[in-house]
């Protein structure tokens, strides 16, 4: 087999059955005038660069060693904080494809630690907001296998990229995020590129200003966090931006859609132990009630947010349901609404 073959049924087996005797799996692409920048211009990217203090990193003591690495560190939130523009236009984005009313869903695509970033941020939506787990999903060139193990050569097909999003119904609706660090992975420009066939609306995470991720893209988020302690190493600086900036997509876009009253997880749902304390400590927050009234009052609301509207209003469970389903789940809208009704039967402005 040469370079530019690709043995599919291969790639199929160890996409979805994975293999347990090895740890790297090599994939032959094919080849293409991809979207991507030269394999020779890699040199000249900013994630490549030198950085001049870790140069003798390796002859410094175990204290002072760390500390380059904790000083380089702190230059990522200013990188990350001059973005926050680009980020809001992305949070609305996707606060309105996700929008119960839209019905879209939010697809992060990346490669290595880029693709096992947005994978983690996908994953821990359903715990934290009591989301469907498609509601936010998370793909990595290679498959799951490569959340543990390195399967060289998936990340540089763009067709590849392309075919996981049609395998999941990907549609006008969704919102594709693409996570490179570099801006140049073909596995996710392929994914790009198909969205945008679409017309949905795609968002370009990179660490590489002008990069052909950031083109691509109808939002670019580029925080140039510049060079890595250890060069190259995108597992580093650009991983804690790139992590920060998924913060902020997933967690914004939650609040916009009311998963989160004041700075409460209200939609959380008491599966554990853990939760189910943190369930009853949010209606205490919300409500001024004592912990075992609070308790008692979000058994009988079955939901943190029917128990607040209960308590607030004096309605019964099936009346604060009522009001919620009617905002879409909104508690905020929800109290809203409450309060207006309130004001029409008492004549009250």
């Amino acid at each position: 087999m040469t370079e530019s073959h690709v043995d599919r049924s291969a790639w199929h087996g160890v996409r979805h059955h994975g293999l347990s005797h090895c740890d790297t799996i090599t994939v032959h692409m094919p080849d293409s005038n991809s979207l991507t920048d030269p394999v020779s211009n890699l040199a000249s990217l900013l994630t490549e660069a030198r950085y001049t203090p870790s140069e003798r990193i390796d002859e410094l003591s175990t204290t002072e060693m760390l500390q380059v690495i904790n000083a380089a560190d702190r230059e990522v939130a200013e990188a990350v904080g001059r973005e926050i523009p680009a980020i809001a236009r992305a949070v609305d984005a996707i606060a309105a494809a996700l929008a119960p009313e839209r019905g879209g869903r939010l697809f992060y695509v990346g490669a290595g630690t880029s693709g096992r970033l947005g994978v983690l941020d996908a994953s821990e939506c359903p715990p934290t907001f009591n989301v469907p787990a498609t509601m936010v999903q998370g793909f990595i060139a290679g498959g799951d296998y490569a959340l543990r193990h390195s399967v060289e050569g998936a990340e540089d097909s763009p067709e590849l990229g392309a075919t996981d999003l049609r395998a999941h119904g990907f549609s006008a609706k969704d919102v594709m995020a693409g996570i490179a660090a570099s801006g140049r992975t073909p596995y996710v420009l392929g994914a790009m590129e198909y969205a945008r066939s679409l017309g949905a609306v795609t968002i370009g995470v990179s660490c590489v200003p002008e990069s052909a991720v950031a083109r691509a893209a109808e939002i670019a988020i580029t925080p140039a966090v510049g060079p890595e302690v250890v060069t190259g190493s995108t597992r580093l600086r650009a991983g804690t931006a790139t992590k920060l900036v998924l913060n902020m997509l997933s967690t914004g876009a939650m609040i916009r859609l009311g998963m989160v009253y004041s700075n409460l997880m209200v939609n959380v749902q008491p599966t554990n132990e853990k939760l189910a304390d943190r369930a009853q400590r949010i209606v205490v927050a919300l409500t001024g009630l004592p912990r075992e009234r609070a308790a008692a009052l979000f058994r009988e609301a079955g939901s943190i947010k029917a128990a607040v509207l209960m308590h607030a209003h004096g309605l019964s469970r099936e009346q604060a349901e009522a009001l919620l389903q009617g905002a879409h789940g909104h508690l905020r809208r929800a109290m809203e609404a409450a309060g207006e009704s309130a004001g029409r039967r008492t004549g009250t402005p």
